[in-house]
């Protein structure tokens, strides 16, 4: 049994669906080695109440890692509300998530958000704001030798949605090898091995197939609700010809009314599919990979524990 404890920081809308997200993705990477996941969350990051509820009804506490630590950590970013990563409210706490991880040399992987805040306290770099959202599904390059990528190919696709990125040349300087690249995208996923393998990454393997459609219609809400100051553009490589007819037309109908009143118009059937989540396969084949190096690095990790 591979012990994996999920800290989940994602926001309230998005809190369940990430665990559910994380949890097929590493029950469809385990093959015959069974993983039990355990959800914990950093008390820090700000909830409203139906998401305290939640948190509190089916989470565990987070004091729990440190007397009863898992064989290997998943941490999920969240939505950035500060400007820059130490100004927001859980940053402490996820700093000393990332010291005590790397102190008892558990292996982690690191999710969007997390990934930055992870390379950024450890090694000093800071994460670079992008003209456009990197939005949509993008192919990239493999490190195909990496242990991590075996069984990928010399290609995969990825979907990412950020607003940041870490500059790969910084990220080859502190030592980090990049395991997956896009022209258009940069850095999918990067490693870093010392004490533990640590798998960062800055796109979402772990998304179904709608997760995009889904952030596009939230952004096109926010943007009727004025919280937002332009229209959001379409997610790249993912919607097809019709799909993109259809929300074209529908924008044309938002820009005009600016009104929330607008969504009674907006095409859900056109934007409730992308059901062909294309980056599944690779994604199972690297989580897969990341649990054979957990498993190899349990053993030594557990004597190591005896011995103190």
């Amino acid at each position: 049994m591979i012990d994996i404890a999920i800290i989940n920081n994602m926001p309230d809308a998005a809190l369940r669906r990430t665990e559910r997200q994380f949890t097929d993705l590493l029950d469809g990477a385990s093959g015959a080695q069974p993983v039990r996941v355990r959800l914990h969350a950093l008390p820090a990051v700000p909830r409203g109440e139906a998401g305290l509820a939640h948190v509190a009804a089916a989470y565990r506490p987070i004091d729990e890692l440190w007397s009863h630590p898992p064989d290997a950590l998943v941490v999920t970013g969240t939505e950035p509300r500060a400007g820059h990563l130490p100004d927001e409210p859980y940053w402490d706490a996820l700093t000393g998530l990332v010291d005590w991880a790397a102190a008892r040399r558990i292996p982690a992987m690191f999710s969007c958000l997390a990934a930055h805040a992870a390379v950024l306290h450890t090694d000093g770099i800071a994460r670079l704001p992008l003209a456009e959202k990197c939005f949509g599904v993008f192919d990239h390059d493999v490190a195909a030798d990496h242990p991590l990528m075996h069984g990928v190919g010399r290609a995969m696709k990825l979907p990412h949605t950020r607003w940041n990125r870490v500059d790969e040349a910084a990220l080859t300087h502190a030592g980090y090898e990049v395991l997956s690249h896009a022209p258009e995208a940069g850095v999918g996923l990067f490693a870093r091995e010392q004490d533990a393998l640590w798998l960062f990454v800055q796109g979402h393997p772990e998304y179904d197939g709608p997760n995009l459609a889904r952030e596009y219609r939230r952004d096109v809400q926010r943007f009727l609700l004025h919280e937002r100051p332009s229209y959001p553009a379409l997610p790249r490589n993912y919607f097809g010809h019709e799909e993109t007819a259809a929300l074209n037309a529908f924008r044309d109908i938002a820009l005009t009314q600016r009104s929330i009143a607008a969504m009674d118009e907006f095409p859900e059937a056109m934007c409730a599919g992308r059901g062909c989540d294309t980056w599944r396969e690779a994604a199972i084949r690297i989580c897969a990979n990341w649990l054979t190096a957990v498993i190899e690095a349990r053993s030594p990790r557990k004597l190591r524990a005896m011995a103190l």
